[in-house]
This record gives structure tokens, C-alpha cells and sequence, in this order.
């Protein structure tokens, strides 16, 4: 015997109200970052709504899970799928951001990471591009080194056995391969200067590679600084490592 539409099992409400809260929660992480990055409005303003982005998945996440139970095969409700989906979407929202606190929280609340915290390279070019910038391209000194030795002491200079040349090229090819913005490279100085943006919240920020002839090969300095922000939640020195592994596999490749 078919059964006809008023035969069905009534809908959970919880079920349902926990994946249109998840769905909801996701739209408002995403738009927190994107509506930064499309300058809809400030990234301050950005940060507000992630922070309630959180809120209404963590909502969701418990109504959803009690959508689980109400829905569960044998319960006489439907909407066990839509419970489901409810968890899975409200889960990454709390994550990411509670990820992120975490981080901030065990990094120093910095944002100017180099290679060379004595004779830190400077930037020639990107200077008119960060007017108005709220960090200074200055470096802050002793105190923000001794920050960067605690917290990342594998962010140090690489020197290898190329020609200076060679190893401009390579870091040229490294840059490019990361998609960052090349705005000046000057061989005959050994600079490279370039800016990166984050995906998400659309954050610039500048970095300058410096190689310099040292012994019979070269010597080569990263420096990568945020625009905004007092801490970079680690992003420069990720930015740096990430670099230096691509740089070292174009050097492999082309020895």
C-alpha cells in the first residue's frame, strides 16, 4: 500500500532548526572574512561577526545533535539526514576561529618576522604601498627579536653553494610559484620585494628577500610583515617557512 502524504512521519523541528542555524552560522563566517576582503566593511567589523558566526554554530551544533536523537531510526520523526548535515556544518565554524584563538594565544603578539633580526632587510619599493598602513615598516628591535628567537628559532638565514645570481633567480621562480605579487626585483642589489594576501579576511602583507654573496655561494634573508594587526597569529613565519621550502626544491631541481 502507498502511502499518502499525511501518512509521513512528522518533521524533527529540532532537526531542522539546527541545519538552518548551521547554514546560517556558515554564511556569516564566510561573509565575516569576505565582506573584509571586498571592503564592505572593516576587518574589526569582520571579526565581530565571526565571533557570532561561532555563537550560532555552537547553537546549532547542540540543537542538531538533540535533532540526532529525536530523528534516531525507530523515533517516528524524520529529518535524521538534516540533523546531520546541521553537525556537519557547524563543526568547521567552531573550529577554525577556536583554532585560531589558540594560536594567538601561543604565539607572541607580533607581526614582523625575518631571517635577519640584526641587519633586518628593508624595503625600498613597497614603502609608498604601505602609507597610511597602520604597522610601521620599521623594525621594532631587540625586544621584538628576542620575541621571534623564542617562538620560531628555525626561521634563520639559508645559505647555499650557487652564485648569487643563480640563487636571485631561484628565489624569483620561489616567489612566483607561492602567487605572490612581485612588485620590484632588483638583481644587481640582490632584492626581491613582493606582497601576499590571505584568502580569507583579504590581509596584505609585504615581504623582501635579500641575497647577499657570502663565502663561495650566497646568502639569503626573508622578511615578511603584516600591514595591519598587532599580532599575526603566525601567518609571517608560516609565510617564510613555506617559502624556504619552495626556494630549497627549486635549488634541488636546478643543481
Amino acid at each position: 500500500m502507498r502511502l499518502s502524504f499525511h501518512d509521513k512521519a512528522p518533521l524533527s523541528l529540532a532537526a531542522f532548526t539546527g541545519a538552518l542555524l548551521a547554514l546560517a552560522a556558515l554564511v556569516l563566517a564566510a561573509g565575516a572574512g569576505f565582506g573584509s576582503r571586498w571592503a564592505w566593511w572593516h576587518f574589526g567589523t569582520g571579526f565581530g561577526v565571526l565571533r557570532w558566526s561561532v555563537y550560532v554554530a555552537m547553537a546549532a551544533a547542540v540543537i542538531s545533535l538533540l535533532g540526532v536523537i529525536m530523528s534516531r531510526p525507530g523515533s517516528g520523526r524524520r529529518g535524521l539526514m538534516m540533523a546531520l548535515l546541521g553537525l556537519l556544518l557547524s563543526v568547521p565554524v567552531i573550529i577554525v576561529p577556536w583554532s585560531w584563538k589558540d594560536t594567538a594565544q601561543s604565539v607572541p603578539p607580533i607581526h614582523d618576522i625575518s631571517t635577519d633580526v640584526v641587519n633586518v632587510p628593508q624595503f625600498v619599493a613597497i614603502l609608498p604601498l604601505r602609507a597610511g598602513a597602520p604597522n610601521s615598516a620599521q623594525y621594532g628591535g631587540p625586544a621584538i627579536a628576542a620575541q621571534q628567537r623564542s617562538a620560531y628559532p628555525d626561521i634563520q638565514p639559508v645559505v647555499v653553494s650557487g652564485a648569487p645570481a643563480m640563487v636571485f633567480d631561484a628565489a624569483l621562480q620561489s616567489a612566483r610559484a607561492l602567487g605572490w605579487n612581485i612588485v620590484a626585483k632588483d638583481p644587481g642589489q640582490g632584492r626581491i620585494e613582493a606582497t601576499d594576501t590571505t584568502f580569507w579576511f583579504g590581509f596584505t602583507d609585504d615581504v623582501v628577500i635579500r641575497i647577499t654573496p657570502q663565502g663561495s655561494g650566497a646568502r639569503l634573508d626573508v622578511r615578511s610583515v603584516s600591514r595591519v594587526g598587532r599580532s599575526d597569529v603566525g601567518t609571517n613565519a608560516a609565510r617564510i617557512r613555506a617559502f624556504v621550502k619552495q626556494f630549497k626544491q627549486v635549488i634541488k631541481q636546478d643543481a
